[in-house]
């Protein structure tokens, strides 16, 4: 099935949990409109924003009508609506257990250990310490979940999981925990970035972003 007008995506370029779902959209080979929403300046606090999402998040996805929040069920409805019985998501109870287990590491372990150290980097504030020592027990447990695999559900392909993985621990290197220390994360870091379609997640502030004192 293919979308009869481009899919909207509102994003900010330097969010992992937007670049997610460009990633997907662009991998799926999806027509898409990226449509910038800079939360450093508020626009998502903007009524006509807040209308699409009341929690005032990025990203949101509108297709045909439909408006979806939250990265990883936006990568649930992509997999589902536009590549249904595909590897991107497990059809079995185990491997959606583990989907989920992956969803679930990545908003209670990545998005703390490694996304916001990497974006107190990026503002040039100092990065916590507690929160680099969450991340680096994440690496450490996927460079172990990673013997003997290349992809984090340990299948031939790539699935959800690592796409929902990649953005921030691509760029671990910016929040001071760099993937030289990890070479298994780095080389599937390097099989993702091979993948026909793959886009790269921005590295740095807007240019009209303040800048920290």
């Amino acid at each position: 099935m293919s979308p009869t007008t481009p899919l909207q995506l509102y994003r900010m370029p330097i969010s992992g949990h937007c670049h997610r779902v460009e990633l997907l959209l662009s991998l799926l080979g999806l027509p898409y409109q990226l449509i910038n929403v800079n939360l450093l300046q508020g626009e998502h606090q903007r009524a006509e924003f807040v209308a699409l999402n009341p929690l005032a998040q990025v990203p949101v996805l509108v297709d045909a009508g439909q408006v979806l929040n939250d990265s990883n069920a936006i990568l649930v409805y992509l997999a589902q609506r536009y590549a249904p019985g595909s590897a991107w998501m497990p059809q079995d109870a185990a491997g959606l257990a583990q989907l989920q287990r992956w969803f679930s590491l990545a908003a209670g372990w990545l998005a703390p250990g490694i996304a916001g150290p990497r974006f107190a980097a990026l503002c040039g504030r100092p990065i916590s310490e507690a929160a680099q020592a969450t991340g680096k027990r994440l690496l450490d447990f996927m460079e172990a979940e990673l013997q003997g695999r290349a992809w984090l559900l340990g299948g031939a392909e790539p699935t959800l999981a690592d796409i929902a993985m990649i953005s921030y621990t691509s760029q671990a290197h910016i929040a001071g925990l760099p993937l030289a220390a990890y070479p298994r994360i780095a080389g599937w870091v390097a099989r993702l970035q091979a993948l026909p379609g793959y886009v790269p997640l921005a590295d740095a502030l807007p240019a009209s972003a303040p800048v920290a004192a």
